[in-house]
């Protein structure tokens, strides 16, 4: 259906007590009536061990990467999309962060809590460039948080997800083959050059975490041309209650999802075009997909016998 609209939704649902519960009284009409007008067209089905989530997977197999768990190659293809000549170079991400010490377990503060400006993350990169620079790896800035790395080492490193670590113990997704000894070296590395450098000591001082380690994500090789999907949108907004673990924030924010985006492709079968929509929780991914038109009869048979759109969002 490529030319038709596709909605992608991550974080439509969780396994979190506090999501299950939040799922029990949601209304959402529009996605009801989706789901009662459209066939599921394709599952992928995982677990919440996976290190690269299934929104991502979905992401990655729409513009035509490969979607192998923890190796799509995110920032390779972010590279190309900025216009470098990457060739057949291997690129990871490199994100700043905060890793919280408690007792018995290293957690990852969500990344998006630090706040990190230009200026800091500049100076930051600036600091642990050299170090990095000594196992081969080219450091460079692209997003405050969000630097590119380039290196063989990326090659064929399957690495988890950001969203998979932020706020669970780091200790659970570190990638123990030996092959990634090199950065876990540079993490304890970096964490004893970051422990006075005048970014945080200026950061604690205005109330803001210390930036005191990285994470490793989205490497690989970009092979051939990723496509470019028309049509393709991503509803995002459900992504920080849920990581937060804010489960009354985040049924607030699925109304609003409900009413706008899922209301817009609602909108788009009425008028006859092809649509797909793509639900995606912790563990699994669902696709369904509606030609549209079909009269106003037709309609109501297939809202009659349509899906309970809680239940969809459970088993995922």
């Amino acid at each position: 259906m490529s030319d038709g609209t596709h909605l992608l939704i991550p974080y439509a649902s969780s396994t979190a007590d506090g999501c299950v519960q939040a799922l029990k009284p949601l209304a959402l009409p529009h996605l009801e009536k989706l789901l009662a007008r459209m066939t599921a067209a394709g599952r992928d089905d995982g677990d919440e061990s996976t290190l690269s989530m299934p929104h991502e997977r979905a992401l990655a197999r729409a513009i035509g990467l490969t979607d192998q768990d923890g190796l799509i190659p995110w920032a390779a293809w972010e590279a190309h999309q900025a216009g470098r000549d990457i060739g057949a170079g291997a690129w990871a991400r490199i994100t700043p962060c905060h890793w919280r010490v408690g007792t018995g377990q290293v957690a990852m503060d969500p990344p998006s809590t630090l706040h990190l400006d230009e200026g800091q993350s500049r100076a930051l990169l600036d600091a642990m460039q050299p170090y990095f620079r000594e196992d081969r790896i080219a450091l460079e800035f692209h997003q405050p948080m969000f630097w590119l790395a380039q290196g063989e080492i990326f090659r064929d490193l399957p690495t988890a997800s950001l969203e998979r670590v932020a706020g669970r113990s780091v200790d659970d997704w570190m990638p123990r083959m030996r092959e990634a000894a090199p950065l876990r070296r540079l993490q304890q590395e970096m964490q004893m050059l970051l422990y006075t450098h005048p970014v945080n000591e200026e950061r604690e001082r205005t109330g803001l975490l210390p930036v005191n380690s990285f994470w490793v994500n989205g490497a690989g090789v970009l092979v051939g041309e990723p496509a470019a999907p028309a049509g393709l949108s991503i509803a995002l907004s459900l992504r920080d209650a849920a990581v937060q673990g804010d489960w009354q924030a985040w049924a607030a924010v699925w109304q609003q999802v409900d009413a706008t985006e899922c209301a817009r492709l609602l909108a788009d079968l009425d008028a006859g075009k092809p649509a797909t929509l793509t639900l995606c929780g912790e563990r699994s991914a669902q696709t369904f997909t509606g030609a549209g038109g079909g009269g106003l009869l037709r309609r109501l048979r297939a809202m009659a016998a349509g899906r309970k759109a809680t239940m969809q969002l459970e088993a995922l």
